[in-house]
């Protein structure tokens, strides 16, 4: 039967050893790269994106009012 122990061991020296690889310093390296990259993008959140959304909804049904009103009152005037 296998020893449990043992793989319970052999597992935790593995880890220790992954924990201070190239491996790992280069995942920070990455994260931090791409955290850079992301922070230099123009993003807004979900909140306001949405919030602009609804504003710009509404100045287009205002538009759109407008434009039927200034039809009517040309209409009227010919």
């Amino acid at each position: 039967m296998i020893n449990t122990k043992l793989l319970d061991e052999f597992g935790n020296r593995f880890s220790e050893l992954l924990s201070h690889s190239p491996a790992r310093d280069m995942e920070k390296n990455a994260r931090a790269l791409f955290a850079s990259l992301v922070s230099r993008l123009d993003l807004v959140s979900r909140e306001d994106f949405e919030l602009q959304r609804e504003a710009l909804q509404r100045t287009r049904e205002q538009l759109s009012q407008l434009e039927a009103r200034i039809a009517e009152l040309e209409a009227r005037k010919s």
